[in-house]
């Protein structure tokens, strides 16, 4: 019998459930390079509801493996980082990189059976500065890593927040373009900003209307309004599967962007943020206001910690209210009273609870982009779970090399996809790189 999937088994990622085996066909962003050090110590990740380490040995490879020693199952994280593997402190019993038991000397050797134990570890490979781990049933032979272009680009800046909410509510902030006029902008009037702004139109027209469409790597979307000049401002984003936002806050021909929501669990979500190109950036943080003042302050973080749930974390939160200020809501300092958009963002998102409730909402027609991602990842998730096909994009890097988000201008006759496909034509773009087979293990 055919399995009927609905919108709530979106939302659930543990081993061995429908969506957390269809997450499990694509290489996963899992930790910053920069957060393990050659022997240095492990670090505990939450990924797709597995407890995991991630630790980097003497040569320098980077291990993902379950924290649970197979011996006694003694976590691995008081396990010293030494000599090419990680040693559990219970009774020496020492693992590589690959999960292989190399060392068993609580044993006789007469008795050692190292050969035939394994710990469970992934896949993992690196390209600027960020770690990837393959968590499918395919460990021999994982797909090439997603050309995704943002990580393409040597010197590209990534960084992470932890949202305490469910995957899916996190990436449909990035997908709902319409709320950026209010949450985001809507102290702000025209004038505020410079005439080549890529927010001054949203700021003139807080009502956008939109084409949605079907793309391979997920479903694109273009919120256009009229610009004072009579042209459309458009601003293009992107879903790609399985959690891949593109957002459109930066310039479409200069800039690349890409925004990963891996799930933690069911109620926590990890963000990983990419971006590279040649212009200055995000106008949110270099865009000034005719006063010179900048528009936003940046996110103040917690110093990581060493628990499941102890990277990445804002200082603000549901405890304080995320830091709002009424004084500053009231004065139109900003439109909410909170001095960060990604801050903003997140008091939403968290505001609706763990996992929201769905039956609760009523979509709007600027919902539009939502309501097509929810329907494009229940179809491929019923594909994918009744072997109809596989998960879209998962076998099939190249793909993702098509999308590209940011705001651009174009007269009015001429349709999304010819501006689309002209704006790409002009783009600088970065070409995609295979990782080395070195990098990966």
């Amino acid at each position: 019998m055919m399995s009927k999937v609905e919108l709530s088994d979106l939302f659930r990622v543990g081993p061995g459930t429908p969506m957390g085996k269809f997450m499990r066909q694509y290489w996963l962003p899992a930790i910053l390079s920069s957060e393990i050090e050659t022997d240095g110590d492990p670090v505990r990740l939450m990924i797709l509801g597995e407890k995991l380490l991630a630790f980097r040995d003497s040569a320098s490879r980077v291990g993902i493996i379950d924290h649970r020693c197979p011996h006694r199952c003694a976590s691995l994280f008081l396990g010293r980082n030494e000599e090419n593997g990680i040693r559990c402190v219970y009774h020496g019993w020492k693992f590589d990189v690959n999960g292989n038991c190399v060392d068993m000397p609580s044993v006789p050797p007469h008795m050692d059976f190292k050969d035939k134990v394994h710990a469970r570890a992934y896949r993992t490979a690196e390209r600027n500065g960020l770690v990837w781990v393959y968590m499918g049933e395919n460990q021999g032979n994982p797909p090439p890593l997603p050309e995704i272009e943002a990580n393409m680009i040597p010197g590209s800046k990534i960084w992470c927040l932890q949202r305490q909410c469910n995957w899916l509510q996190a990436l449909e902030g990035d997908i709902d373009t319409s709320h950026v006029g209010f949450l985001h902008v809507g102290a702000l009037q025209p004038d505020d900003l410079p005439k080549d702004s890529p927010l001054r139109p949203t700021v003139l027209n807080r009502a956008p209307e939109y084409r949605v469409q079907n793309a391979e790597w997920g479903a694109t979307y273009g919120a256009y309004r009229q610009d004072d000049d009579g042209s459309l401002s458009w601003r293009a984003g992107q879903f790609m599967f399985p959690f891949w936002t593109m957002t459109p806050n930066i310039l479409f021909a200069t800039r690349a962007i890409a925004r990963a929501w891996v799930p933690m669990d069911d109620e926590h979500v990890m963000l990983f943020d990419i971006t590279g190109g040649v212009d200055e950036g995000n106008p949110f943080f270099t865009t000034k206001l005719k006063n010179g003042e900048p528009m936003y302050e940046k996110v103040r973080r917690k110093p990581n910690g060493t628990g499941w749930f102890d990277r990445w974390l804002p200082v603000d939160g549901i405890h304080n209210d995320w830091g709002i200020d009424r004084d500053a809501q009231r004065d139109m300092v900003h439109f909410t009273g909170i001095d960060n958009p990604s801050m903003q963002d997140q008091s939403i998102t968290e505001s609706m609870g763990p996992i929201q409730d769905h039956s609760y909402e009523t979509l709007a027609p600027t919902d539009q982009m939502i309501a097509f991602v929810r329907r494009r990842l229940v179809k491929a998730l019923e594909a994918s779970t009744n072997g109809v096909t596989e998960a879209p994009g998962s076998t099939t890097p190249a793909i993702y090399f098509g999308a590209r988000s940011g705001a651009f201008w174009a007269e009015p006759s001429v349709t999304f996809g010819d501006a689309y496909a002209g704006e790409l034509a002009k783009a600088q773009r970065w070409p995609a790189e295979e990782p080395a087979q070195e990098d990966a293990h």
